[in-house]
């Protein structure tokens, strides 16, 4: 057997502090935003909400919910699924129930069993511009599968 050198030594001793660099295990960044977390949980997703505050989230999240089961009450809208997108603006218009003024309601999709229905697909976009004073192309109502 040959014996090593102080190269070979040094370059195994390089090779395990590499080893044991690559397999210390690194904590999740503290920055990571509140929307990630949302994005993370499966349920709903933050997409083009990423600035917004978890207080902002938060909001939204609730008011998705509240609009779905103001819509299941509806004749004819049948199940239902609200996705808010959220603009960040200290000049925009905000919502009848937000207590953040800096968020508003830039866009809503609802997709719902009675969307292939012109009658229903008018009322949700109705209810939704009564609720948030959102313009009627901002809202988008699609046919549930």
């Amino acid at each position: 057997m040959k014996k090593w050198g102080k190269q070979q030594w040094l370059v195994m001793l390089l090779l395990g502090l590499l080893l044991l660099v690559t397999a210390i295990p690194v904590k999740k960044p503290a920055s990571q935003t509140a929307s990630e977390e949302v994005e993370n949980d499966g349920y709903r997703s933050s997409y083009g909400n990423a600035n917004l505050t978890s207080q902002a989230l938060t909001e939204k999240m609730a008011l998705e919910q509240q609009l779905e089961e103001l819509l299941l009450q509806v004749e004819g809208i049948g199940q239902v699924r609200v996705m808010l997108m959220l603009e960040n603006s200290s000049d925009s218009i905000t919502s009848f129930s937000s207590q953040n003024p800096e968020v508003s309601i830039q866009g809503v999709l609802i997709v719902a069993q009675g969307g292939d229905n012109s009658v229903t697909v008018r009322n949700i976009q109705e209810a939704v511009m009564a609720l948030f004073q959102v313009e009627a192309h901002k809202i988008k109502v699609m046919k549930m599968k």
